[in-house]
Formats: structure tokens, C-alpha cells, sequence
């Protein structure tokens, strides 16, 4: 497995190159900020990015972006981050990253982050993710006309052709007052755009969108919908597939921004343990 390391404090990449080395993980290439990074990935090809979200040049979220839009073989990206309720990292999901990592995780918890999306899954637990959400889908990560947010196949995060000045020089994400998303906060009677936006998905599909948003394992919507955890499966990959999601970190994403599920209401105790604080890489 081959992994990039970015982020601008050389003690967290010297810690993190010899815990992941240590485990058979091969470190292909380290970037100090995100042009770095972007560049790197260009050049090496890793296979999963472990991605700082504030550095110089150019922010995490700026890089993740780039790099989602135009490396090969679509890497997947982890964000760094001291936080876990951050407005960058928030975006950075939108931005198709598969999760992020607290600096403080042990070894253990490092490795095995770095090899679960590898496989394809997402990171972080879908609890983590509803509290991104509630937080900050109600405007203050939304963009403005002919800048959509949008997700495409892959799941990468499109600007529009007249998306201008939404990056700063630098890379800093800038968001305006007037912004509005395609995914949007709704309000609770936006029936119209609710139905527009998941028009794709069939009624058992919608319903199974709206229980993984509130946390249900597979084990667990197969369960509730009396279904085989299998098919429970096929419909999750229909959802991601026909919605162009990348996995279902923003799969629950979509379903707060579409007004599917509102935040504050009725959720289930979510079967995945959300990311624990360990003690601090070497």
C-alpha cells in the first residue's frame, strides 16, 4: 500500500511515516503543504492521502479538492485534524475525502484508518458525521450561483464554470452570505426540492438513505426493513451509485443537505464507535 503524508509539522509526518512503516505500509512521498501535495500525488500515485487541513500555500481543503478532480486512480483522502467538529473539515468531506483522523490516534488506530479506506469504506462514524452536518449545512458551507456544489461520479466536488473567488489565494475557502447550495439546508415543507434532488432513488432506497443517515449498520437496516443484509447491501450501492456519492459519509451528507433527515430527529445508536483520543504519535 502506498501513502502520502501532508501536513506542515515534520514531527507529525516523522511519527506517522515510522508507525505506518513499521506496520508494512510503504510512505511514497511527504508534502509540507498542499500545492506539495497535489503535485506529489501527480507524480507518485498513492493510494490513500493523509491530508492536513491547515497548511500554507494552499489548505487541506483546496488540495483534497484538486487532487479528487484530476489524479489517477482517485486516491482515497484522509484529513488530519486536531478538531473534530471543524467547518474545514466538513468541507472536505463534501469535498469527497473518506473520513479524517484526530492527530492524537495510537499506532493502532492509524493503521487501521489507512487500511479501511484503501478498501473502498469510509472512515469516520456516521454519528460524527450527523454532528458535522447539523452544525454547519445550514449555511455556512454553501455555495453560490454558477459554483453549485455538486457530486459527481466519484464523488468529486465540481465548481461551476463562473465559480469565481470562492478560493482565495492560498487555497482558503471563502464563503459568501448570499451563498446557496444545491444541497442546501431545506426547510422542512421544501418538498419540491427534496424530491428533485433524490428524484433518482426508488421509495425503499429513500428509505434506506434516511436510516443510514441516522447510523444504522447494514446488520441493522436489515433488521428494521426485514431484508436480507445482502440485498440491504445492493441498496446501499444503488444509493451511492445513482446519487454519484462516493461512499456513505456523504451519503449521510446528502440526506441532512437534502432536508431527507432534519437534524434533532430520531436517531439510532450507531453500531461503528466513533474515533477515540489516543496518545500522540512519536
Amino acid at each position: 500500500m502506498r501513502v502520502l503524508l501532508a501536513d506542515d509539522q515534520t514531527l507529525v509526518r516523522t511519527g506517522f511515516r515510522l508507525i505506518l512503516g513499521a506496520d508494512g505500509i510503504d510512505v511514497v512521498a511527504e508534502a509540507t503543504d498542499g500545492t506539495e501535495a497535489v503535485e506529489a500525488v501527480r507524480r507518485t500515485r498513492p493510494d490513500v492521502v493523509l491530508m492536513d487541513v491547515r497548511m500554507p500555500r494552499m489548505d487541506g481543503l483546496e488540495a483534497t479538492r484538486r487532487i479528487l478532480t484530476g489524479a489517477p486512480g482517485e486516491p482515497r483522502v484522509i484529513i488530519l485534524t486536531t478538531f473534530d467538529l471543524d467547518r474545514y473539515v466538513y468541507a472536505a468531506l463534501t469535498a469527497g475525502a473518506s473520513g479524517f483522523l484526530l492527530k492524537d490516534v495510537t499506532p493502532e488506530q492509524l493503521t487501521a484508518a489507512v487500511r479501511t479506506v484503501r478498501t473502498g469504506d469510509a472512515l469516520l462514524a456516521p454519528a460524527i458525521t450527523r454532528r458535522l452536518v447539523q452544525r454547519f449545512a445550514g449555511g455556512e458551507h454553501r455555495y453560490g450561483a454558477g459554483g453549485e456544489h455538486r457530486y459527481g461520479a466519484g464523488g468529486e466536488h465540481r465548481h461551476g464554470a463562473t465559480d469565481e473567488g470562492r478560493y482565495g489565494a492560498g487555497g482558503e475557502h471563502r464563503h459568501g452570505a448570499t451563498d446557496e447550495g444545491r444541497y442546501g439546508a431545506r426547510s422542512g415543507g421544501d418538498t419540491a426540492a427534496l424530491h428533485r434532488d433524490l428524484a433518482p432513488l426508488t421509495p425503499r432506497e429513500l428509505e434506506v438513505l434516511g436510516l443510514l443517515a441516522r447510523g444504522l449498520s447494514n446488520a441493522e437496516l436489515a433488521g428494521r426493513l426485514h431484508l436480507a443484509e445482502a440485498t440491504v447491501k445492493t441498496h446501499v450501492a444503488r444509493v451511492l451509485a445513482k446519487l454519484g456519492l462516493r461512499d456513505r459519509v456523504q451519503a449521510v451528507i446528502v440526506a441532512y443537505e437534502t432536508g431527507l433527515v432534519s437534524a434533532g430527529a430520531h436517531e439510532a445508536a450507531p453500531s461503528a464507535p466513533e474515533p477515540v483520543r489516543g496518545r500522540p504519535a512519536p
